[in-house]
């Protein structure tokens, strides 16, 4: 997942964009980047780190500007990228275009070679966000075709990157001396929203990648950004929109609601505050009917995404609740944390126990899922060492047992503790005395208990059904090829779990 951002104001919109990113950093924190636009000229700003390390004052003055997008990244490889890596990425052929994106190319190899080939056009990194920028180029070129450019030709453009382009993708874009464009894939697999300002001087718009970007600057929320869409909001205000896939389907991704996104955002018409509560309610009847004689003294959450679930498991069940765990407010979220020994390392210094509230009970600690285990095992260790009887540890999600190739750093199978392993062998891994898992079923209902609207979701790292219908268990084996090769350990090792793939058409 990444954060991105793009504006169009009646005043300089740098400083929009950084509270926009700051606002966003829940997404990614790996990098940071900003392009404004001056007329036809664009200046850009991106580095390594957080929102407020890579920009100082000098380097907002550098951003002039009444239109821009920024970004904050998350490395989907599951390493660090390099500075040439962060986002937006510019391109002058055939009209000036940077562009920010989130998500995942899952045929950007294909993409990468007839680039060179056919569109004849070179990519200079490894990062799929470029090849997607030069097939919306390439596509843009064809479609104006020496014709005046205007919002019709980047419809048929982005027309044409859909049919081209598979995977996960919200972008946002600027073209010089056009405006702002934002699309999704016709899947509307990753979030994107926009909002408005009715300002003294005319509309301003912006596109987002959760609500909360809207409200914390001022806009009014208009909708969301449908599967298949695209909006162009010209230069001076005008605001366009058009369904540019021929069959578009709306499967947003249910670990937005789950993880990824601020409990106070709406995502495709939903509460995710109401969706996690919803989460507690299904979690807490699974325990009152498969684990009837537990005996739990206090519900303990992990901050800060499994809050609102914990509490409504503990009212459901007539528990306690308590808060245990203190979090260290400067230290990043561990399920993006570039590298396992990393994420290991980070736990104690983001986590902290009260022992009272552990000392002599049972506890019942509820996270929002379980992916690779690292975080899960430190945490009942920590709540052991605070003195507590037994402990219980509940996901809000269900396993985690097959790759996630649309965003999220969830690629191999070696890392994903569910795979292979029922509850009781987790349990085990984990050093609890009991693991207790969301059902899917579950998950699903409560997400739709929260928007009735919404039918089917993108589910994959948890079924194994890839929605986009490219993925093979050959894609997941040349992915996890690379990222075992980039970190020196051996592709080929044995006993990596056999993966049952649900393959959507």
């Amino acid at each position: 997942m990444c954060g991105i951002i793009g504006v169009v104001a009646t005043t300089p919109v740098n400083q929009l964009l950084y509270d926009g990113l700051l606002l966003l950093q829940h997404r990614g924190q790996d990098a940071a980047g900003i392009v404004t636009a001056e007329g036809k000229t664009f200046h850009m700003h991106k580095g390594r780190g957080l929102v407020r390390d890579v920009f100082r004052t000098r380097d907002m003055r550098s951003l002039p500007g009444r239109m821009g997008i920024g970004h904050c990244r998350y490395p989907t490889a599951g390493s660090a990228a390099n500075a040439g890596e962060a986002q937006p990425f510019y391109v002058n052929s055939p009209f000036g275009i940077v562009l920010a994106h989130n998500g995942n190319l899952t045929n950007a190899d294909q993409l990468k070679e007839e680039m060179f080939r056919l569109d004849l056009r070179h990519i200079n990194t490894n990062s799929d966000s470029e090849v997607l920028l030069n097939v919306l180029a390439h596509e843009l070129e064809r479609a104006a075709a020496g014709a005046r450019l205007d919002p019709e030709t980047v419809f048929a453009a982005v027309a044409a990157v859909h049919r081209r382009c598979r995977g996960a993708y919200a972008v946002v874009a600027m073209i010089a001396g056009l405006g702002l464009v934002a699309f999704r894939d016709p899947f509307g697999i990753r979030p994107l929203i926009v909002g408005r300002n009715d300002a003294p001087d005319g509309a301003e718009w912006i596109a987002a990648s959760e609500s909360v970007a809207l409200e914390g600057l001022g806009f009014r929320v208009v909708r969301d950004v449908g599967p298949g869409e695209a909006i162009v909001v010209t230069e001076d205000g005008s605001f366009h929109a058009r369904s540019c896939a021929p069959r578009p389907t709306l499967m947003p991704c249910i670990f937005e609601y789950v993880y990824l996104a601020r409990p106070d955002s709406t995502i495709d018409g939903v509460s995710v505050y109401e969706a996690r509560l919803h989460m507690g309610e299904h979690l807490a009847g699974r325990i009152r009917r498969d684990f009837p004689g537990l005996a739990i003294d206090v519900v303990i959450p992990v901050p800060d995404s499994s809050r609102p679930s914990a509490l409504e498991l503990a009212t459901n069940l007539g528990l306690t609740y308590r808060e245990g765990f203190v979090k260290n407010r400067y230290i990043g979220r561990t399920f993006i944390m570039p590298g396992q020994t990393m994420r290991k390392k980070s736990v104690r210094q983001k986590l902290n126990t009260i022992d009272i509230e552990f000392r002599g009970k049972n506890v019942l600690i509820v996270d929002d899922s379980i992916v690779r285990g690292t975080t899960s095992r430190e945490i009942v260790q920590m709540a052991r060492e605070a003195g507590a009887n037994r402990v219980y540890f509940a996901s809000a999600a269900p396993p985690v047992r097959f790759p996630n190739v649309y965003g999220i750093d969830m690629p191999t199978r070696q890392e994903l503790i569910a795979t292979g392993r029922s509850e009781e062998d987790v349990a085990r891994e984990i050093g609890a005395d009991a693991v207790i898992y969301q059902e899917l079923d579950a998950l699903k209902r409560a997400v739709r208990d929260a928007g009735r609207h919404l039918a089917v979701f993108e589910t994959s790292c948890f079924d194994g059904c890839y929605v986009t219908g490219d993925v093979t268990t050959e894609y997941l084996a040349e992915v996890e090829f690379r990222r075992d090769a980039s970190r020196g350990e051996d592709a080929d090792e044995a006993g990596a779990p056999q993966l049952d793939l649900n393959l959507a058409a």
